[in-house]
């Protein structure tokens, strides 16, 4: 508080304080009178001419010294001042810390605020000089920004926790805006990816992207060759200048890094309004974090439209946004992408296959043609290797030799939901070990030929729960099967005369007359 005051008439033994004199020199500005000023800022109007003239007397008596000793003029200088000098980041907490241990009792919790405005006011006067933040006013089409974040809120699809990251996009003058969800970690195809998708939706690139440092997006140094090399061709791509801000240093991404806590916030407040963060499918949640972006970019529509007329024009194709891996199909139908086991139809047995590794997918071709597409799955945290199975690919091969799949190495995982895992710990009890292998692949079988995993799983675990004995393999295959039809092939005698003209060389083609009586 200013100490300087204006002794006031019109309130005897009242002082005017810094803010009434900062109110009546507000309204003032703004036109009034000093009648009006004076009476809104509750002084007299010769008060109000004093402070105009720049009248201003000192309170009587003002005291300029300290009521009492300072505890820390004997230890300042001597003790705690080198401590500063050598980490100024040194707060007046853990000094008194330190205090408390080399002098035991000399200084009490209660003088700990007397030292923090010492050590404060210290920093303020002769601490070593700070980082200064200097303000940008970039361009319109000058500058776009990307990083990742994770959201503050934990989603879910269909009950299980969904684990992934957002990726932001946002121009640095118009503050347009795109975000998607991005599986796994920080990666080039999911920069790649997330860039491409929002160029695309604003209709132009700019001059310069800026990313932070993309230390989260390699392992070892080859692969961040790798990595630079394929970002840097993807920038020469659509001409963009890159750019990277220093590392740690986050403010210099600061455009990028603000508009994650604008976004996050809104997005928490979103889910709070749907009173649920659990989509049926990653699909719902885009279109859900799509709209929430909407609204934000609405704000900046005029900006934005003024953004796109400076944007260069985008090239007429995607780049490559993914790694590619060149592999051999094993004899079990699988092949190891990112120490994660896949596998595939198994018409691919033996086939050297290229895998385009996306960062939600994966692709598969042999020569040319692109053959089959899987999601891509990623390790969870402590877990050195992973399967991502699906038995469509190899269940007609397994109904050939059902007892294979007793001590199957990929067991557990072959089997698709936790469903049918409790039919198989409940059949493995009920019937003969090889019953119950034939049964479970059998039911499988079904599932995939008729589509009907979920419903056919259903009801047969309810059937368990109701205490209800499973059915048996062969009436569900009459059930989904049928009973097919023999066709009725008719018999006809060959004439033997027909083999003493064979045998000698004597060929001809005998016309088969079919009766359709």
């Amino acid at each position: 508080m200013d100490f300087n005051f204006i002794w006031s008439p019109l309130l005897p033994g009242k002082r005017i304080t810094q803010h009434q004199e900062s109110l009546y020199m507000s309204k003032r500005q703004l036109g009034h009178s000093q009648e009006t000023a004076a009476a809104k800022a509750s002084i007299s109007e010769r008060s109000g001419r004093r402070i105009e003239k720049g009248d201003r007397q000192s309170i009587p008596g003002e005291r300029h010294w300290r009521t009492r000793e300072n505890p820390f003029d004997v230890i300042w200088e001597k003790e705690l001042v080198p401590l500063l000098e050598k980490e100024a980041q040194l707060t007046g907490l853990t000094l008194w810390e330190y205090l408390e241990d080399e002098h035991a009792g000399q200084f009490p919790f209660s003088v700990l605020r007397t030292l923090q405005r010492r050590v404060k006011h210290g920093k303020a006067t002769q601490g070593p000089d700070k980082a200064v933040i200097f303000r940008q006013s970039v361009p319109a089409g000058q500058q776009g920004l990307s990083d990742f974040s994770h959201p503050n809120t934990e989603i879910t699809t269909q009950s299980a926790v969904f684990t992934h990251l957002l990726y932001q996009f946002r121009f640095a003058y118009s503050g347009w805006r795109y975000v998607q969800i991005i599986l796994g970690g920080e990666s080039y195809s999911a920069l790649a990816d997330g860039l491409q998708s929002a160029l695309s939706l604003a209709g132009g690139s700019p001059i310069e992207h800026r990313t932070d440092s993309l230390s989260a997006a390699f392992i070892n140094r080859a692969e961040e060759e790798k990595l630079t090399k394929a970002y840097d061709a993807l920038c020469d791509h659509y001409s963009l200048r890159a750019t990277r801000n220093n590392r740690g240093v986050s403010h210099e991404n600061g455009a990028i890094e603000c508009a994650h806590g604008s976004f996050k916030r809104r997005l928490d407040q979103a889910l709070k309004l749907r009173g649920s963060c659990d989509f049926a499918a990653i699909k719902d949640y885009q279109a859900f974090l799509d709209k929430v972006t909407e609204r934000l970019s609405k704000r900046c529509q005029s900006r934005f439209k003024d953004e796109q007329l400076a944007l260069q024009a985008l090239p007429g194709e995607r780049f490559m946004d993914y790694s590619e891996l060149s592999l051999k199909v094993t004899r079990s139908s699988t092949l190891e992408v990112k120490r994660i086991v896949y596998t595939v139809p198994s018409r691919m047995i033996g086939e050297n296959v290229r895998v385009h590794v996306y960062h939600d997918r994966l692709a598969f071709f042999i020569g040319q043609p692109l053959t089959s597409t899987i999601p891509r799955v990623y390790l969870k945290a402590g877990q050195e290797r992973g399967k991502c199975i699906d038995y469509r690919h190899i269940i007609h091969s397994l109904s050939a030799k059902p007892q294979a799949f007793r001590f199957l190495q990929f067991r557990d995982e072959l089997l698709p939901t936790e469903t049918y895992r409790k039919l198989w710990r409940h059949c493995d009890q009920q019937l003969q070990s090889r019953d119950a292998c034939k049964w479970i692949v059998g039911v499988l079988r079904i599932a995939m030929d008729h589509d009907c995993e979920e419903r056919l799983g259903d009801e047969l675990l309810a059937r368990v729960d109701s205490n209800k004995p499973l059915p048996s393999l062969k009436s569900l295959q009459e059930r989904y099967l049928g009973k097919q039809p023999v066709p009725s092939i008719p018999a006809r005698q060959q004439d033997l005369a027909s083999y003493d003209r064979l045998l000698p060389g004597h060929w001809h083609r005998t016309e088969v007359v079919v009766s359709h009586a």
